[in-house]
């Protein structure tokens, strides 16, 4: 963990060359009574624009303002730092977002409304996306099928990037920190009359760490990755206008899974998004997208003589044209709806065909006031598809205002994540060991293959259970919440949940093999529920000092295991050594990788005289178990579990010369590190910053 000096000189010296040009004075951008108290407006979670002071959902905002303060790299840095948000790592070295105790896989990513793809390992990578060009990320938790499809079981994440401005301008902004991390990004910004064009460029790199000196292997191999992405708007007139983006994004890894094998990992992903709107009337608009993206992922590893050992490649298309239109019928009630069409193919290693998803869809939600004090969402999806089973999605959100300063809410709605390509068309053998993982309609033509070859010694489930469509995952979401602005300085939020997710797709023994093995693969079998409740406030005793604070405390439980728990059927012991003794039903912990309780506290502070800004930021979260220790299938009270822990961040950011901004900061400032059961923190990382406009 060393700053590498060499360039922290360079960097702070060329800030002092260019700063020592500006002939004009420091001046700062004094915090704006009248900006603090703008209602925040997002549009993930009604497809329209909506206050979020008047949203009957649970949402919130993350402003570019906060972004910056906190001078975060990628977008897991500052969603790790949100209530009822934690990051955790995923077994193919990505890192997802767990979102109300429901699991990564379950939580729908966006990027200026339309999804990323690429979850190779059942999460989507959230260091791939670099938060210099984001304006604002909004978050809706609880299932938002009934707008957004399949993967909406925990809710929605929507990553809303700059748009061009007024003017030419553009800034750069370079971060330098400790494993040679370096963070370069640039952007540029045109806009006159009816045209706009922007330019963003990002390129992140890290010579890796290592957190277990007892090996020759890293925790985190070097990598390098570069972004690019670029905006065209023309507005022919008020009411009609285009967008046409376009986004590159490239990584190249170090790959050394031993002391004798060793090679690349290589990341490509592009998209496109065309974007028409028209405005016939103030009730009449519309609005048509087509949205198409690619992600490749390709390694290989070697052996020490240079020769191939493995090779292993994903590629993965999407293509959706969407229409809908918007009526807004009076003052007090609007009308929103669409149609489109998901076309998705997927080639990649161990699969025997190149499967091909079709699904069209289509949508309504009515938004209305039928009084002044009461709001009423009711919406609802239907999605087809060609192989699994059509879904119907509907959604219902009331908010009532009793007053200025205090509001409830409640919301219901379904959610369901489709199976994917691997759990449909996965065919695996383990090359040493001998086991095979088949996806579900690969069964009925591999296991045949496999019988006439005299590899399978009997069938544990027949052939005939794969005659129906494997069931997509789905869920019940239920939120109640309270909104109290006891002050203009001080509010609270209150949020009540519980997810009830059905079908949920686990792996099952389907045939024996006479070499010993199994041939496994996927079923719908699972329960679960999670359920808790989040606690959010924001005080503002001053212009220049803000508090802000959250707490969430999760339950979260298989079903079958609590039946299990509760018949006195589960044993553990202490030891290897000692006896087994009869589990009850306190004794269940729960669902893995998930803690009981988890905080957040932030205090920011801004010097306007000194042209300065700090801010300290920290989170907990209590302890949680990764696997059972004891051999009971289930996490008891007397597994292993990894503690409790709390990282603290700092950073200090420092306004000189109007247009040029310093900044240093220490994340995770107490050195925090679980070399056995935590790969995604490092230790502390100390960093420097300069950011010039311009």
């Amino acid at each position: 963990m060393i700053l590498n000096k060499k360039y922290l000189t360079i960097y702070f010296s060329l800030f002092f060359i260019v700063a020592s040009f500006s002939q004009e004075a420091s001046v700062i951008e004094n915090d704006s009574t009248g900006l603090e108290h703008l209602d925040e407006v997002l549009v993930t979670a009604t497809r329209s624009v909506r206050q979020l002071s008047s949203l009957p959902l649970p949402a919130q905002i993350i402003s570019k303002k906060d972004i910056k303060r906190s001078n975060s790299m990628r977008l897991n840095d500052i969603l790790s730092e949100q209530t009822g948000l934690v990051t955790v790592p995923d077994f193919g070295g990505g890192e997802g977002i767990q979102l109300q105790g429901v699991d990564a896989q379950y939580t729908l990513i966006l990027m200026d409304g339309v999804p990323l793809v690429g979850r190779s390992a059942g999460t989507l990578d959230l260091n791939r996306v670099t938060v210099g060009n984001i304006r604002q990320i909004e978050v809706v938790k609880g299932a938002s099928s009934s707008l957004y499809g399949s993967e909406a079981i925990g809710g929605v994440i929507n990553i809303i990037t700059e748009t061009p401005k007024n003017g030419f301008n553009g800034s750069m902004n370079n971060r330098l920190g400790t494993f040679n991390t370096n963070d370069l990004s640039t952007s540029l910004n045109y806009k006159k009359e009816k045209l706009g064009i922007s330019t963003f460029f990002n390129r992140y790199s890290s010579e890796g760490y290592d957190l277990n000196e007892n090996d020759n292997l890293n925790t985190v191999d070097p990598f390098n990755s570069h972004t690019v992405n670029t905006k065209i708007t023309y507005a022919f007139s008020d009411d009609t206008k285009y967008h046409v983006s376009g986004k590159y994004y490239v990584q190249n890894q170090d790959y050394v899974a031993s002391e004798t094998l060793e090679g690349e990992s290589n990341v490509d992903e592009w998209n496109t998004h065309l974007k028409a709107s028209h405005k016939y009337n103030e009730k009449w608009s519309n609005y048509f997208e087509f949205y198409a993206t690619r992600y490749k992922a390709n390694e290989f590893l070697n052996n020490e003589d240079g020769t191939r050992f493995s090779d292993n490649f994903y590629n993965q298309l999407l293509i959706r044209p969407e229409f809908r239109a918007s009526y807004i019928a009076n003052g007090k009630s609007s009308y929103i709806g669409g149609v489109g069409y998901n076309h998705e193919t997927l080639d990649r290693t161990s699969f025997t065909t190149k499967p091909k998803f079709d699904s069209p869809y289509v949508f309504l939600q009515y938004d209305g006031n039928p009084t002044e004090k009461l709001n009423i969402i009711l919406g609802a999806r239907f999605d087809d598809h060609n192989q699994y089973e059509s879904q119907l999605s509907p959604k219902l959100a009331l908010r009532y205002e009793f007053n200025e300063k205090l509001a409830v809410k409640g919301s219901v709605g379904y959610g369901f994540k489709a199976p994917d390509f691997r759990q449909l068309y996965f065919d695996f053998t383990n090359a040493t060991v001998g086991y095979m993982i088949l996806g579900y309609n690969a069964v009925p033509s591999v296991i045949p293959l496999l019988q006439s070859q005299g590899q399978i010694a009997n069938m544990v489930v027949p052939i005939e259970a794969f005659e129906e469509k494997l069931k997509p995952e789905n869920s019940v979401s239920i939120n109640l919440g309270i909104n109290w602005e006891l002050t203009t300085k001080l509010k609270f939020d209150l949020n009540v949940f519980k997810n009830n997710i059905n079908d949920l797709i686990d792996t099952r023994v389907i045939a024996n093999k006479t070499n010993g093995q199994n041939v496994f693969s996927y079923y719908n079998v699972n329960e679960v529920h999670t359920q808790g409740l989040e606690f959010n406030t924001i005080w503002k005793p001053t212009h220049q000092l803000k508090i802000s604070g959250g707490y969430q405390l999760l339950f979260t439980k298989d079903k079958e295991a609590e039946k299990a728990f509760e018949n006195g059927e589960v044993y553990a012991r202490e030891s290897p050594s000692s006896p087994s003794f009869q589990l009850g039903k306190k004794d269940y912990f729960g669902l893995y990788n998930r803690s009981r309780h988890m905080g957040n506290l932030k205090v920011f502070y801004n010097v306007s005289k000194w042209n300065l800004d700090t801010n300290i930021r920290a989170t907990y979260r209590s302890r949680y178990g990764l696997s059972d220790s004891n051999g009971n299938n289930y996490l008891d009270a007397y597994d292993n579990f990894v503690d409790g822990y709390a990282i603290v961040d700092l950073a200090i950011n420092k306004t000189l010369y109007e247009n040029y901004q310093i900044g240093f900061g220490l994340d995770n400032a107490f050195n925090f590190t679980d070399t056995q059961n935590i790969s995604n923190i490092s230790g502390r990382i100390i960093y420097g910053k300069l950011n010039i406009k311009f």
